[in-house]
């Protein structure tokens, strides 16, 4: 029986892209013979200074929508990070196996330092998100392509861990759901669809009505030509919106 291990972030609203993304393939993953543990990542949260109370709201809804989309509990366990300290406490020892440049060259760190400011915690976060895997001794870890590059530096970590202390951890492996693993914003194709407030209309939230959802699909950027498809941010666009319609199509 493998170990699979996975997380989200509370930073705001639930969206479709965390459904096609991950959490479809957390219940794919729940319904087979493994052992799951599903992680709402709020100490990662706290690299953006969320509001304490509006933070509380989207974990308390996060937990909501991952417990009603059909995840099998009988093998998967659904918690708060924040709920089990010892993902910080690993985290700290850890650090002392990973080299301070690695962790300045993480392409997400480039891109939060300049979006947030180059703090501590932006630049340790890999080391936390490895800890998240570790402390579970996860074999699998279902993650979107923007993090490979930190489970490349978890799977560094485990391998100096372990030439100093034996074979304590697995080397987790990362797999992606078949649909969706990353689903771009519907206004601005060059970005993957966000919990941000700077992409409300680009995002199809779980608490938008019929009509909001349709608006957002009619004026959503594409490829006007249609002959020429390539990899363009219009045309990546037009392709999620096409697999989005395959994929109700088959539910």
């Amino acid at each position: 029986m493998k170990t699979v291990f996975s997380g989200i972030q509370p930073t705001g609203k639930v969206h479709l892209g965390n459904l096609l993304g991950a959490i479809n393939n957390w219940v794919h993953l729940s319904n087979e013979e493994n052992k799951n543990y599903f992680c709402v990542v709020d100490l990662h949260s706290l690299t953006t200074h969320p509001d304490p109370s509006l933070m509380q709201e989207n974990i308390n809804e996060t937990i909501k929508v991952l417990i009603s989309s059909g995840i099998n509990q009988k093998n998967s366990n659904i918690y708060i990070q924040s709920n089990v300290p010892e993902h910080v406490q690993l985290s700290w020892i850890l650090s002392n196996f990973c080299q301070i440049g690695e962790l300045q060259r993480m392409t997400q760190f480039k891109e939060k330092a300049d979006q947030l400011g180059s703090h501590a915690g932006i630049l340790t976060y890999p080391v936390l998100m490895a800890a998240d895997i570790l402390i579970h001794k996860a074999n699998e870890v279902p993650v979107g392509d923007d993090q490979t590059q930190h489970l490349e530096l978890t799977r560094n970590i485990v391998e100096r861990f372990n030439n100093s202390y034996g074979e304590i951890f697995p080397l987790p492996e990362r797999t992606t759901g078949k649909v969706g693993a990353r689903l771009m914003s519907l206004r601005h194709p060059d970005n993957k669809m966000s919990k941000s407030k700077d992409d409300l209309n680009g995002t199809i939230y779980f608490d938008d009505s019929k009509d909001e959802i349709i608006k957002k699909f009619k004026s959503s950027v594409t490829d006007s030509e249609m002959n020429k498809f390539d990899m363009k941010p219009e045309s990546i666009a037009l392709n999620d919106i096409i697999t989005l319609h395959d994929y109700s199509c088959r539910c």
